[in-house]
């Protein structure tokens, strides 16, 4: 990419300013339906995908949405952008309630909410030309930039770093790294003020994850867009996200600034998730080492979740009151302003070693000892 290129203003001011609540999420839910029965089919159960999360992203800000897979995190972003109908809970946008709102409802606002989908192999349209693929958003929704549309493409793609003469080509003529610009290109065509990234580099190599992260930085810092930046990687969540929450089995169980998250975190899925890092000891003291935690099995089905703390069949400071009294989501002793964690017995805020390692896998704990 070009470093003395100047990416455009956005079309129109926003009228908020940073800082502001630009979207809001209260008690978002989200069940799909399980059908069986012969010959009729009923529903005799649901997926409990995302169950009752609130969310709040911010004129201009990065919000970083982190989690195993299958906790929700996709899910959330395909509600927030109104792909899916919520089954419950409110979704406000700019103070307006766009929950259940129609096609006509959100015609002015499909443009400002976009999406950046996690496979740029399959996100991309075959048949079309680059060219087609961005000003697609432009012509459905009647845009016409100065200089004509195809102007506005080639500036698009110069801005991800692609060459203007590719307007003529076909998505299959490129690499994924290539085809995943394409796809922050057409994201960037409307000008938006709020982009979901769905995971955007986690079908990337490594050697192309942190040019594509560095593109989408440039992007929110010169064009003040606000992001919900949905991934697993802990470290590029950390290198974006201005403020992270993490997820667990459809609920947001923390949600703080990254600092805080990252260096004091309470709840014990956090600690666990944080200790799943690599690191290396660059000194060989093995002074600063972090704790280490695994766990026993997988994540519980959404079908049957566990009641209470849905945590409390992997953690180690389970007690009764966890599984009779879902911890609610509040700021507790210790923690600073805004960072929010649902956890009956926190831990202490420090990822630094215990004198003991976690080991909750009963085989795994076996074959250590016999070592």
């Amino acid at each position: 990419m070009k470093e003395d290129l100047v990416l455009p203003a956005p079309r129109e001011a926003t009228p908020e300013s940073p800082g502001e609540p630009l979207l809001v999420a209260e008690n978002l839910t989200k069940h799909f339906p399980i059908k069986g029965g012969f010959p009729i089919r009923r529903t005799v159960g649901a997926v409990q995908a995302v169950d009752g999360i609130d969310l709040t992203v911010h004129v201009g800000e990065s919000f970083g949405l982190v989690g195993e897979s299958g906790c929700g995190k996709s899910t959330t972003g395909r509600l927030i952008t109104r792909l899916l109908e919520p089954t419950d809970g409110k979704i406000l946008y700019r103070g307006q309630d766009i929950t259940h709102a129609g096609r006509k409802q959100l015609a002015p606002i499909r443009s400002e909410i976009q999406m950046i989908f996690q496979d740029p192999y399959s996100s991309l349209n075959p048949r079309q030309t680059v060219g087609t693929i961005i000003s697609g958003p432009m012509e459905i929704n009647g845009i016409n930039p100065p200089g004509g549309r195809e102007k506005r493409v080639r500036e698009l793609l110069e801005i991800v770093g692609l060459n203007p003469e590719h307007y003529n080509r076909f998505p299959h003529e490129f690499s994924g790294g290539q085809r995943q610009r394409i796809g922050v290109a057409r994201a960037l065509a409307l000008e938006p003020k709020l982009i979901v990234a769905d995971e955007p580099v986690s079908a990337l190599d490594v050697s192309i994850q942190a040019q594509v992260v560095n593109l989408l930085q440039k992007v929110q810092d010169e064009l003040g867009i606000a992001f919900l930046f949905i991934a697993h990687d802990l470290a590029v969540v950390r290198h974006f996200s201005q403020r992270v929450a993490v997820m667990y089995l459809g609920k947001v169980i923390e949600v703080g600034d990254r600092e805080s998250i990252y260096t004091r975190p309470r709840h014990p899925y956090t600690h666990a998730l944080l200790s799943a890092v690599p690191e290396v000891d660059v000194t060989g003291d093995g002074e600063g080492r972090r704790e280490r935690i695994r766990l026993a099995g997988d994540v519980p089905s959404p079908i049957a979740p566990p009641s209470g703390c849905r945590f409390r069949t992997r953690c180690w400071k389970a007690q009764d009151k966890c599984a009779a009294e879902a911890p609610p989501l509040v700021q507790i002793s210790g923690n600073r302003d805004g960072h929010l964690t649902a956890c009956h017995f926190p831990e202490e805020p420090t990822i630094e070693a215990r004198e003991e390692d976690i080991v909750l896998d009963p085989a795994l704990a076996a074959l250590e000892e016999s070592d």
